[in-house]
């Protein structure tokens, strides 16, 4: 089963382009389930029925999973076992008439305007006290990610030959390696220009193309990413404790706001579903009604 499983994950690698951090997800995910199945007697994916399956999921439930938990695993299940039988170890796919849970709508939380432009102020302020590239690094990652609504793993992937300064626009690698271009306002352009001004200090041999760097000169880490996300929020009073994906939900929840159809916030988030996109509406359309209730007379 170890050796079926790693031929799995191979495939989700070479063949589907998946991203390691989705390939290490399955690889969890499918890892658990392989151990419940042993305990049950298995010795192979072939003698697994629906029974089994499910009382894996049975018990994940148990221990008290998240609802989003138990539907990743039921879904990873069901594409692990489909390619089984598609590649012929197995007969028949006993996954698939697995069901997931039924998902409550939970909107994700996001950032006030004001609070937005709180947290860059700050890092502003932040890079003027501090001497060195760092401090310009930190405020171009920010103004990045909530610019254009990018990704950690699109961020840090970022080259230098990415950034097209006459049409100010950024070229970006998503997820099945799918090329999009994405427009970038002139704040962010001018703390990129402040940063790769100052690059240098911290290029070297390890650097090559990338854009955004580390302290030792390789390319930026996602962890380090986030930290200057967190530590810029951590001094806005009032503002939701978010990473990077919180800037990516602000961004999309902004031009929302302020007229953009949906149509085009999906192609700038690089959401390969409409559906995908449209949550953002429902977060807007609740703040729209919050505001209401606070503010009209005769809500």
């Amino acid at each position: 089963m170890a050796e079926v499983l790693a031929e799995y994950l191979a495939h989700l690698s070479r063949e589907r382009s998946l991203s390691a951090h989705t390939v290490r997800a399955y690889e969890g995910d499918l890892a658990t389930l392989s151990r419940h199945l042993h305990a049950l007697g298995h010795q192979s994916f072939a003698t697994v029925d629906l029974r089994a399956v499910r009382s894996w999921l049975a018990l994940q439930q148990s221990l008290g999973r998240e609802r989003a938990t138990l539907g990743r695993r039921a879904a990873a299940t069901r594409v692990f076992f489909a390619w089984l039988a598609k590649t012929g170890r197995i007969e028949s796919n006993p996954a698939q008439l697995l069901k997931s849970p039924k998902m409550g709508r939970r909107l994700p939380p996001t950032l006030q305007r004001t609070e937005a432009v709180a947290m860059m102020t700050r890092a502003i302020e932040w890079a003027e006290d501090r001497p060195g590239p760092m401090g310009r690094r930190d405020v171009a990652i920010l103004e990045v990610l909530y610019g254009c609504g990018i990704r950690v793993s699109e961020l840090c992937g970022l080259d230098s030959d990415d950034l097209d300064t006459e049409r100010q626009v950024v070229k970006v690698l998503g997820k099945g390696n799918k090329e999009r271009v994405v427009p970038l306002g002139r704040p962010a352009w001018r703390a990129l220009g402040e940063w790769r001004s100052l690059r240098g200090e911290l290029a070297n041999s390890l650097s090559g193309p990338a854009l955004f760097l580390g302290e030792r000169g390789a390319r930026l880490d996602p962890r380090v990413a986030r930290r200057v996300v967190h530590r810029a929020l951590e001094a806005v009073p009032g503002a939701p404790d978010l990473g990077p994906h919180g800037l990516r939900h602000a961004m999309a929840t902004h031009l929302l706001e302020g007229g953009a159809d949906l149509r085009s916030v999906q192609e700038m988030l690089g959401h390969a579903s409409l559906a995908t996109t449209q949550i953002y509406t429902h977060v807007s359309n609740e703040r729209l009604t919050q505001a209401f209730r606070q503010a009209h007379p005769r809500a």
